[in-house]
């Protein structure tokens, strides 16, 4: 990468009530972006919806839409006209029977530059994924733009080292995650503090380890539970921008809507892994029972 630096805007939102408030939502923050001299711009996972993985109903994949589909159409129109790259995140249709949590990468165009299938898919009270998404088959590939090879990863994929090693490894400049989290309304707060920092803490490592930029967007405000059952998803906010040994470079608030813009000074990666050569110095002759679930 030849540029010095990068203007990014990480758009933290709400549940707007429907797709369409949503994209019209999405469309102002992205305007906005662009006015303001931004050229990537990351939206928070599921951006279409409610985060309905609270509950399983075989009613809730009728909100899932084809790639490509309506989303990506309205989404590609404003990265072209904006001459944005923009990340998206959609509950993505495959076949009948098939879903996805997809991400979705516009390079300042209509057409579609690459996507990625969120690979490790949560099961536990609130976030039950597994009723709706198949597990991602597009591997660990970042995609190709015109302001650099995006590592784009989703979610529960963040709290996984594997993972943002292997797009470093295949020459990732950044990281981005698209994010869904919050607490459990009934838990002390300093148990909601301790689940905070840590999602804070394991993705600033990830940049660290790697020595590159990341980009973390979650979405924000209280999200009843559809089924009535559970006590509902606080979400947290707090979508982040770190430098490549975890300094923040950007942080939003807990609990409102903010369009978070932040400037990455791009060269620095390189003289970080100059100092921390953390990938010459790996044992891969050593690394084997990293492929096994866990030694016994």
């Amino acid at each position: 990468m030849t540029r010095k630096t990068l203007k990014v805007a990480l758009l933290q939102e709400t549940h707007r009530g429907s797709r369409d408030a949503n994209l019209d939502a999405i469309e102002a923050g992205l305007r906005e972006a662009a006015a303001a001299g931004a050229e990537l711009v990351l939206l928070q996972e599921l951006h279409n919806g409610p985060y309905f993985c609270q509950h399983e109903s075989v009613d809730e994949f009728d909100h899932a839409e084809s790639i490509p589909g309506h989303s990506t159409e309205r989404l590609g129109k404003l990265a072209e006209e904006l001459k944005l790259v923009v990340v998206a995140s959609l509950f993505e249709k495959r076949a009948a029977g098939l879903y996805h949590n997809t991400a979705v990468v516009f390079d300042r165009s209509a057409t579609i530059a690459g996507k990625y299938r969120k690979m490790h898919i949560p099961d536990d009270p609130a976030f039950y994924e597994k009723f709706y998404f198949t597990p991602g088959d597009l591997g660990f590939e970042p995609i190709d733009t015109s302001v650099g090879r995006l590592g784009v990863l989703v979610c529960w994929d963040q709290w996984y080292p594997e993972a943002a090693r292997l797009m470093a490894l295949a020459g990732a400049e950044l990281l981005l995650y698209p994010t869904a989290i919050g607490w459990d309304p009934n838990d002390a707060q300093a148990e909601k503090d301790r689940q905070r920092d840590a999602w804070i803490t394991v993705q600033r490592a990830h940049a660290v380890a790697n020595g590159i930029p990341l980009l973390s967007c979650n979405r924000t405000g209280y999200e009843p539970d559809p089924a009535g059952v559970g006590a509902g998803i606080q979400f947290w906010g707090s979508s982040f921008v770190a430098g490549p040994q975890g300094e923040f470079l950007a942080q939003a608030s807990t609990g409102s809507r903010e369009l978070l813009i932040s400037e990455i000074d791009m060269v620095r990666s390189e003289h970080v892994r100059r100092i921390w050569p953390f990938l010459r110095d790996r044992r891969i002759d050593a690394y084997a029972d990293l492929l096994k679930r866990f030694r016994d």
